[in-house]
């Protein structure tokens, strides 16, 4: 249930678009759903292993099966172990995932976007909205026909300091794709944007920033903007960080992104054991046997830590702050208070 609202919400996030113009393929949405999974089970495991643990003991304590074994000479400890094994099992598959599954789906997440773009250009170019995914280059289309665009608006951006270098103006322009020649390397694709009957404007070179000195009026009766898939690939795959490097660059990486990239996804994945040693005090105490009272109990602890865990994460901006020691607050605070109250219920 944790998945299906993590996954759709990702899924809705950045295909919303696609989707609404009906240019996505039906392959690219379940390509990337297959994507997201991994990510959302680092975080629905630890939660569902939480939800089960509340359940499942505040049930058996609230039907005395508790003080049946308690009684038959069994300790809490030995009662819990099934629990510890399956918590550093959990454990062990949430930290494969965080150091190697996850970051390969985001990568492949990146390139499936790129494969839209150079098996369905158009798929890019949405009705009634700035297209700003092309590196040096903002696009307007009011609406869109087939492969016909009406009323552009193209703007080139300076790469150096984003200041605005013309502008080109057209009732009317066509997409085509340009496959790479033989002998260019795969993957060169670059989008042609042909118009006609455009108007340029450009600015003076000497007076980049005062627009009374913009040269205005210069029509264009055949022009072409040229796209390069290969750029917009780049772009993408600088947008992923370090939430796409794998272990073996990270161990290697002296930033202090990337030590606390991998701080993360090892405090992450020991989630679980913290959950575990937590989850089993708080349920016996609770003696509580109704399903919704577990699920409201494990909805308030996963929020309480993941709200610490991403306040943690968000402090990878001040180095000052050691954000690679703040990520492992929830897991110390919750270890600590579990263990606590785990060692109570034994001696009780």
């Amino acid at each position: 249930m944790l998945s299906v609202v993590l996954v759709l919400g990702n899924v809705f996030k950045q295909l919303l678009e696609l989707v609404v113009n009906k240019n996505a393929p039906p392959s690219l949405i379940l390509s990337f759903i297959g994507y997201v999974i991994p990510f959302s089970l680092t975080f629905t495991l630890p939660w569902g292993f939480l939800t089960a643990v509340l359940l499942v003991f505040g049930r058996i304590s609230a039907e005395n099966e508790l003080t049946a074994m308690r009684t038959s000479g069994l300790s809490i400890p030995r009662i819990c172990l099934p629990v510890a094994v399956l918590a550093v099992l959990f454990a062990a598959v949430c930290l494969w995932i965080n150091l190697d599954v996850a970051p390969k789906a985001q990568r492949e997440m990146k390139d499936a976007i790129f494969n839209i773009a150079t098996s369905n250009p158009l798929s890019m170019f949405s009705s009634d909205r700035v297209i700003s995914e092309f590196p040096g280059q903002k696009i307007y289309v009011e609406r869109n026909e087939g492969d016909t665009l009406y009323n552009l608006h193209i703007y080139h951006i300076d790469a150096t300091d984003g200041s605005l270098v013309d502008v080109t103006f057209a009732r009317e322009g066509k997409l085509s794709l340009l496959a790479p020649k033989p002998g260019e390397k795969q993957g060169e694709f670059k989008v042609i944007l042909s118009y006609e009957n455009g108007m340029f404007e450009k600015r003076d070179d000497k007076r980049t920033d005062d627009l009374s000195y913009w040269k205005s009026g210069i029509t264009v009766q055949h022009g072409s903007a040229e796209i390069s898939l290969r750029e917009l690939y780049e772009k993408k795959k600088k947008l992923g960080g370090v939430g796409t490097l794998g272990i073996e660059q990270l161990l290697q990486t002296d930033k202090p992104e990337g030590r606390m990239e991998l701080n993360k996804r090892i405090s992450n994945a020991l989630a679980t054991l913290a959950f575990a040693l937590l989850g089993v005090p708080l349920a016996v105490v609770a003696q509580r046997k109704e399903t919704s009272v577990g699920f409201a109990i494990s909805l308030g602890i996963g929020l309480i830590y993941y709200l610490f865990f991403f306040l943690a994460d968000m402090a990878r901006s001040h180095p000052k702050w050691h954000p690679e020691l703040l990520v492992w607050l929830p897991n110390v605070v919750f270890f600590l208070i579990g263990g606590v109250r785990f060692v109570r219920l034994s001696r009780r």
